[in-house]
């Protein structure tokens, strides 16, 4: 089970870590995947952190819900209500929708589809397209679009997002279910055993990353 590593940049500010410094942590815990999630600042503010993002992290960069930033990634990880908000603003289904995404054919400069030829990722491949899930049904119905993960939970309560769906020990069951690799998300921590591929950690990083400041600190290097 890999850790997939949730930079969640209102966290970052919470306990006053900076992206260098979380980055360098999930390459500590060795990572294999990122995830930048930032609901609050402006396209023009994630394109620049999610360049400083690059300094450090050189494996898989996801991005989350912002579709104009997909040409700076290697993919994008969306929930249920994006992914029916594309599809009524293009008037297309979710299959079709999560094609066009997966083969880089949104353009920034117009705000829309358009077929392009080898618009790949910095992986020289397809984009890479999560989809958030919270129960049997969802996860069915995922099961019949082009993804290649999906996000299950939440595993657990968790500050940085509202949630009233608890599945906990219920996720080991609902895992049986996904035809495409599992990512169990939501309060997840680092240790934590759970029978999927990744585990979404993103406070429980920061918490480290902090605890790893506070040492430096006491202790500088001489």
């Amino acid at each position: 089970m890999a850790i997939y590593a949730l930079l969640d940049f209102d966290t970052l500010k919470k306990y006053n870590i900076s992206i260098k410094d979380f980055c360098l942590t999930a390459k500590g815990l060795k990572a294999k995947i990122l995830q930048y999630r930032d609901k609050n600042s402006s396209v023009e503010e994630k394109l620049k952190r999610i360049k400083e993002i690059r300094k450090y992290w050189k494996k898989t960069l996801i991005i989350n819900d912002t579709i104009e930033l997909l040409p700076y990634a290697d993919g994008i990880h969306i929930g249920q209500e994006d992914l029916k908000n594309l599809c009524k603003k293009f008037n297309l289904d979710e299959f079709e929708i999560i094609k066009k995404i997966k083969n880089g054919e949104w353009r920034v400069e117009s705000g829309e589809f358009q077929f392009v030829n080898s618009q790949f990722s910095i992986l020289n491949s397809q984009f890479i397209i999560g989809l958030s899930t919270h129960n049997k049904e969802e996860i069915i119905k995922a099961n019949k679009l082009p993804l290649d993960y999906i996000g299950l939970g939440a595993y657990r309560p968790t500050s940085t997002k509202e949630t009233s769906n608890i599945l906990g020990e219920k996720i080991i069951e609902l895992i049986k279910y996904s035809y495409h690799p599992v990512a169990i998300i939501g309060g997840v921590k680092i240790y934590d055993k759970i029978p999927a591929k990744f585990k979404v950690v993103g406070s429980d990083i920061c918490k480290l990353t902090s605890i790893q400041l506070k040492k430096k600190r006491i202790f500088p290097k001489k």
